[in-house]
């Protein structure tokens, strides 16, 4: 009780600290990096990763365009190519007058060369910046690049889709916020009991975000996925502390503690210490799946789980101390717009729930087999390929498109191979290559030269391009798609030939990173799925003293977890491969306390004599509206950034915390009572409280 009266009297000081406090917030969110290269978060002991260094290091070569130029005379493009290397990062440019002048015809280029870079209409240039793929230098080349080849040239690459990932994401997410705030604000007029009080959460919560966004600074960055949702979710998990806080506060302003109405200062200091009994139970179950996250070796997972279990701990301290000052500064007005609340008193549809309870427990075995099956067909199916993220308009994805046709070109990698190699052994290697399925050609100097021409007849300048002193540098064409299954195999076939004339070459890229991640998180999957609800299974274990509810209040929501991604099977939605990854962990961890909140309720009306049905009927008409306002406003806070966003990871990921939350809802009200019925002698037996108690079975 301490700490509520020390809030309760010092309330102006800790609105003014607040205040004071977004200064260095805002600093740290400028401040604050955003990454939006996926690849960046491969554990980098993995070869594809080292590989990329090494290239860096070794040639001073990071990220790797290739440029189409489309229906463009010859010198036009040669001016063109010289422009490109005065770009700065832009550390090489690889055509055909980096070999030859214009004047020697280009159709004594080696035809394997010519046929790599030339159709009828359309020339390639490839292009190699001195920096990594999403450093901030390169996608400001992209851009002047972009700005010097005009509309006859598309740039393609990792980097160009960083680039444009980047500036859809700029643009959109001031948009999310506000859409989150607008529909969260519309959910909480209609279900709360004032006009006023959801302007005043939206407040305190919004308060709450700009600090845990500028105290990403310790983190140095964050992903763009992380950037776009740490505002929406936290706006969405955290809203159910204050509405906690506030109805708390109304109740003892009415009855006090004693049945005798108090004031303002006695009833918020009663009412934070019932909050911070009731909140902190319930946050720990939030960041407990937040958490989980973490223990993803890749680690986009661990980004998000640290920023969003910050968030709740912002949430829960800004309900027990912001939210009640300005509650107390604003009394007056907040009272004289109370009204009734909309949601009706539920006692006698709680009666007719658990009249039916065999047949809800029937519905759950029902709907759990296709449910099931929906969940694991789901997880097969996600897409890894980041291009298809982004909307058709955009420029990434047109000039992947003019590869593909111009070309027959859908993804390419390069080879590291020692340099001591043999001529000999690298063209026989180039020739296995050759065979692999899918690969248009392998490209390096010995094929610009031909066979009967020696190295030493190149100029310094190009030999340094494609020879270290470590590594000789080779291009390889696919005509598979990053990410597909072909492409994977293409990847495996490649590395078995590299490895049997050089044991220590590298096979990177785009294409073989992409593979890496595809092992990686499918592991990832697992093991977050695993620690998740072992996690939140032990936290339901301590805060019910149960055996047996935490297997019940567990199995519930993941039913609710199996509908939700079983739909996107069932209705054709293919899904970004980190969207089930968080999903299953946020859905559990944010909804798990609507069950947790109806089994309490039932415990307490078992203990105090209630016979099962009562107790069950009880805690349901008592726990539906609170239920009802917690999923509505995930709902609401997530739904509109699903209709709005262009960008499908978060599209996915919001569309699928909607409906999730929508899903947990109806399998708290319409599941949960049948298993605390069909359960009630097993649960008496198995509950510390309930045995001491001798509560009739």
């Amino acid at each position: 009780m301490r700490f509520s009266e020390f809030v309760v009297k010092r309330r102006i000081v800790i609105l003014i600290i607040t205040l004071l406090l977004l200064i260095p917030s805002v600093i740290g969110m400028a401040k604050t990096r955003v990454n939006y290269d996926m690849l960046d978060y491969l554990p980098q002991e993995m070869e594809t990763v080292k590989g990329q260094e090494e290239l860096l290091n070794e040639f001073g070569k990071g990220a790797f365009s290739i440029l189409v130029v489309e229906d463009m005379p010859k010198r036009d493009i040669a001016g063109l190519v010289e422009k490109l290397q005065t770009v700065d990062h832009v550390d090489s440019v690889l055509w055909y007058t980096t070999l030859a002048d214009l004047s020697i015809p280009m159709e004594l280029l080696p035809e394997r060369l010519f046929r790599a870079f030339n159709t009828d209409n359309a020339t390639a240039v490839a292009v190699f910046f001195d920096s990594g793929t999403s450093e901030d230098v390169t996608m400001e080349a992209v851009r002047e690049i972009r700005g010097i080849a005009g509309k006859q040239c598309f740039v393609s690459g990792l980097s160009a889709l960083v680039t444009d990932l980047k500036d859809l994401c700029e643009q959109e997410e001031p948009i999310y916020v506000g859409l989150a705030v607008a529909c969260a604000l519309a959910a909480m007029l209609l279900f709360l009991d004032s006009w006023l009080i959801p302007f005043v959460f939206l407040a305190s919560v919004g308060l709450m975000i700009l600090l845990n966004l500028g105290s990403n600074i310790f983190l140095g960055e964050i992903s763009y996925i992380t950037k776009a949702l740490s505002a929406v979710l936290q706006l969405a998990v955290t809203m159910d502390y204050s509405i906690f806080l506030w109805h708390s506060y109304n109740e003892y302003r009415e009855a006090g503690a004693d049945g005798k109405p108090a004031s303002k200062e006695q009833s918020m200091t009663l009412a934070i210490h019932d909050t911070l009994v009731s909140v902190i139970g319930s946050s720990v179950t939030t960041i407990a799946g937040f958490v989980a996250l973490c223990f993803m070796s890749f680690t986009l997972g661990r980004d998000l789980g640290i920023v969003m279990a910050k968030g709740v701990l912002f949430g829960v301290l800004g309900s027990v101390t912001v939210l009640p000052a300005m509650i107390l500064l604003l009394d007056t007005p907040l009272q004289k717009t109370r009204h009734k609340a909309l949601i009706p008193k539920m006692q006698g549809f709680a009666g007719k729930l658990t009249k039916i309870y065999p047949v809800l427990a029937v519905l759950f075995a029902v709907l759990l087999v296709p449910s099931l099956y929906g969940y694991r067909e789901t997880n097969r199916e996600v897409y890894y390929d980041l291009g298809d993220c982004l909307p058709d308009y955009i420029e990434y994805v047109t000039a992947k498109n003019k590869l593909s046709e111009d070309f027959d070109i859908a993804s390419s990698h390069m080879l590291l191979v020692d340099s001591s190699l043999s001529s000999g052994e690298k063209r026989a290697m180039i020739r296995e290559m050759d065979q692999v399925d899918g690969v248009k050609y392998v490209l390096g100097i010995d094929a610009l030269l031909g066979e009967r021409i020696p190295v030493e007849v190149l100029p310094d300048e190009i030999t340094s391009m494609l020879r270290s002193g470590k590594w000789e540098l080779m291009m390889i064409s696919s005509e598979y798609k990053v990410a597909s299954d072909e492409v994977n195999r293409q990847v495996d076939a490649l590395n078995a030939v590299l490895k049997k004339y050089d044991p220590t070459g590298m096979l990177i890229g785009e294409a073989p990173c992409m593979k890496d991640m595809i092992e990686t998180t499918d592991h990832d999957f697992k093991v977050v799925n695993a620690v998740s609800i072992l996690a939140i299974f032990v936290i339901i274990l301590i805060v019910e003293r149960s055996l047996s509810l935490p297997f019940i209040l567990i199995a519930v929501i993941e039913l609710a977890i199996f509908i939700n991604l079983g739909l996107a099977h069932f209705t054709g939605q293919q899904l970004p491969f980190i969207a089930p990854i968080c999903i299953s962990t946020i859905q559990l961890g944010a909804t798990v306390d609507y069950a947790i909140l109806m089994t309490t309720r039932y415990k307490t009306e078992r203990i105090s004599g209630c016979m099962k049905r009562e107790a069950v009927q009880n805690a349901l008409a008592a726990s539906i509206p609170s239920v009802i306002v917690s999923g509505m406003g995930l709902f609401a806070a997530t739904f509109g950034v699903a209709c709005y966003s262009n960008i499908d990871i978060i599209r996915s990921m919001c569309m699928l915390m909607a409906r999730g939350a929508l899903i947990s809802m109806f399998c708290v009200i319409f599941l949960l009572p049948a298993f605390l019925m069909l359960c009630d002698r097993l649960i008496c037996r198995t509950t510390l409280d309930m045995r001491r108690a001798g509560t009739r079975l």
